[in-house]
């Protein structure tokens, strides 16, 4: 098996015999946010940790006071969006945030690994590569296999609705034929990235490099290098909103596939498409960013997860390129979302101009995704 190289921050916390810490949070407060829930208790912190770090840690802290010991998932029991929820929790615990948290993995693993169709897979084939990327993540900081093994199992059931039409892809559905951007360009990061961990694999390279073929030539790009969310019955581009995770997922995915072969023209084709969301006049307002036609997405929707998903692959990106294109933009964001839209118990809503006017822990991974990816960028928080 191959690692990929440690952050910094994550070696400091696991030379401090932080990193494996499984005990879970257990603390009170006299306030709430509005809705019912306590207010999140004071993170543990880490020595050395920069600004974005502490803002980083505190939204982590505030998202596990919505993670449900019974369930082993966050709050409303979402399936996706928990798979979300957790790697956002992941990659904190990675970038040596809150050690504590560490304990969710596991948990999460073990009340949750027979539902649905069992091996975190069930009829939606993009929430299958969301939990395997999860399980990825798990892989990469705990080094326990079972959490590879399953991501393998969860590309395989991708895999068995790779289809001919459209020239092919993955449909979306086990029922329903339908080519997405969000189901592909999920296929194309696991495979990339379990070839990555994989000595002496060939085969999850040759799906990821398939996926991306068919992908780059399906359509679903369009002429101002924005992707739209799929195709229709014609197998053309199909105009759909080009949603913020569509235009991020693939970011995360050709950073993974150029780790895995050094082709250079990866990276400049996903620059070309990361300059043209980050700028994209529809999917941002005096320079914050929002979902198509603005961001009055409730919180308890599948749409308040987008934009997290949409920072974490272009902070993936972000640290791929040396020259950290992205890193100013991403801080953008993390300091407007902190600014704007945290309320007193440090919880965020779904517009990151503000104001907060509702909560749920769609909105509150997705503040964490673009914190986190600050941080890993440098950002001060100022």
């Amino acid at each position: 098996m191959v690692f990929p190289p440690m952050k910094k921050k994550a070696a400091a916390a696991v030379a401090a015999g932080l990193l494996l810490c499984a005990v879970p949070l257990t603390a009170a407060a006299d306030e709430d946010d509005g809705a019912g829930r306590a207010a999140a208790p004071a993170p543990v912190p880490v020595p050395g940790v920069n600004a974005a770090d502490e803002r980083s840690d505190a939204a982590a802290t505030a998202l596990m006071s919505m993670y449900d010991d019974e369930s082993g998932l966050f709050e409303n029991n979402g399936w996706w969006t928990g798979a979300n929820a957790l790697t956002a929790i992941i990659d904190n615990i990675a970038d040596g945030g809150v050690q504590d948290h560490v304990y969710a993995i596991a948990q999460t693993y073990d009340k949750n690994i027979d539902a649905h169709d069992g091996d975190f897979t069930n009829e939606y084939l993009d929430d299958t590569g969301w939990w395997g990327l999860a399980w990825v993540k798990a892989y990469d900081l705990t080094g326990d296999t079972r959490y590879l093994d399953t991501a393998r199992a969860d590309a395989a059931h991708m895999a068995d609705y790779w289809t001919d039409r459209c020239g092919g892809g993955v449909q979306w559905k086990t029922d329903d034929p339908y080519k997405n951007a969000v189901t592909n360009e999920l296929y194309l990061q696991l495979n990339a990235a379990l070839h990555n961990r994989i000595e002496g694999d060939t085969f999850y390279l040759g799906e990821a490099q398939k996926e991306w073929e068919w992908l780059q030539n399906s359509g679903m790009i369009n002429q101002d290098n924005m992707i739209n969310d799929g195709l229709g019955d014609d197998c053309t581009n199909n105009g759909q909103p080009t949603y913020t995770y569509n235009q991020g997922i693939v970011l995360g995915g050709l950073a993974e596939l150029h780790r895995a072969t050094g082709d250079d023209s990866l990276l400049d084709t996903a620059r070309t498409l990361a300059d043209a969301s980050t700028t994209s006049p529809g999917l941002h307002t005096d320079g914050i960013l929002h979902e198509p036609g603005g961001d009055n997405t409730p919180c308890n929707s599948d749409g308040a997860s987008f934009k997290g998903a949409y920072t974490r692959g272009l902070g993936d990106l972000d640290q791929a390129l040396d020259d950290r294109p992205y890193s100013a933009y991403l801080d953008r964001q993390a300091t407007a979302a902190y600014d704007n839209a945290r309320n007193d118990q440090g919880f965020y809503g779904s517009d990151w101009s503000g104001p907060v006017n509702q909560t749920s822990h769609q909105c509150q991974h997705s503040a964490l995704d673009v914190l986190n990816a600050a941080a890993d960028g440098g950002g001060s928080g100022a």
